[in-house]
């Protein structure tokens, strides 16, 4: 499902139980300096990520300062995020001229301890290739570094590498538990282009060899994921950006399982076996 860019007023895009991605959440919060605002939901642990701008944090008396720090776009720096457990009450407090930040959420039940992750502490990859129109660089925020600390949530940030070219290829999915072969994960994207009026297309096929669904998303796009094999694409020209959410339905170790007819191609693309290595 395709969300186009809307002002949400600091409204959930993605609410709990939602019809299509019910292990997700997602909001966009747009704050100016010395604006506050609360939250919390109960049911799902959260991360908080500014996309720009600098915030502080107050997780029920864990306090977290200076979190973010970009500038202009999610290009200028590195991210950071505070771990909000299930169900508690978080204030992010506007400590730049403003600030835009992503909330990325995971139904689950236990209640564990808030931290913050500096950008120091990510867990980076790259890989791919020029050549196979696949290079590109993963920003884990929370990473398989945080199995102990997280139950369901894996939040990264993923740039393609170079202008124009492919991501999440080969073709994968992850919409079914039947281990070890596959997981289920719900996924929520959001897209940001540079420059920004460029622009990409999400594919959905639902079956191996049969048409599927084609959406065109633009800056700011949201993406829900809910079954079927999901490569995206960018214009040539252009850079492209996604904040992705993944929610386990049973286990926060993520197991795709790529599309028969393209598999091959796992042992064509440098450093992708890090990669999948990376969710798990």
């Amino acid at each position: 499902m395709h969300i186009a860019p809307f002002d949400n007023h600091n409204k959930p895009i993605v609410d709990i139980d939602d019809s299509t991605v019910p292990l997700n959440y997602f909001n966009i919060v747009k704050l100016k300096k010395g604006q506050a605002f609360e939250y919390e939901v109960p049911g799902y642990e959260t991360c908080i990520v500014p996309a720009t701008g600098s915030i502080d944090i107050d997780v029920e008396g864990f306090k977290a300062g200076d979190i973010g720090g970009r500038g202009e776009d999610v290009w200028d720096g590195e991210p950071e995020g505070v771990y909000v457990p299930t169900a508690a009450k978080a204030e992010i407090v506007c400590t730049s001229d403003e600030a835009e930040v992503f909330v990325a959420g995971a139904r689950y039940d236990k209640v564990l301890d808030a931290f913050a992750v500096r950008s120091d502490e990510l867990d980076m990859v790259q890989y791919g290739s020029d050549d196979t129109k696949t290079h590109r660089k993963i920003k884990h925020i929370l990473g398989t570094k945080y199995h102990d600390k997280v139950g369901r949530l894996l939040v990264s940030e993923l740039f393609t590498v170079g202008e124009g070219g492919w991501s999440g290829f080969p073709s994968h999915k992850h919409d079914t538990d039947r281990l070890p072969q596959e997981t289920r994960h719900d996924e929520t994207y959001n897209f940001r282009f540079k420059p920004n009026h460029g622009s990409g297309v999400q594919m959905l096929q639902r079956e191996d060899g049969k048409a599927g669904d084609a959406y065109h998303i633009v800056d700011g796009s949201t993406i829900c994921l809910d079954s079927g094999y999901h490569p995206c694409a960018v214009l040539p020209g252009y850079q492209m950006y996604y904040f992705t959410i993944l929610g386990g339905l049973s286990q926060r170790s993520l197991v795709q399982f790529f599309q028969p007819s393209h598999a091959y191609q796992v042992e064509t693309i440098p450093g992708i076996k890090d990669m999948i290595a990376k969710f798990k």
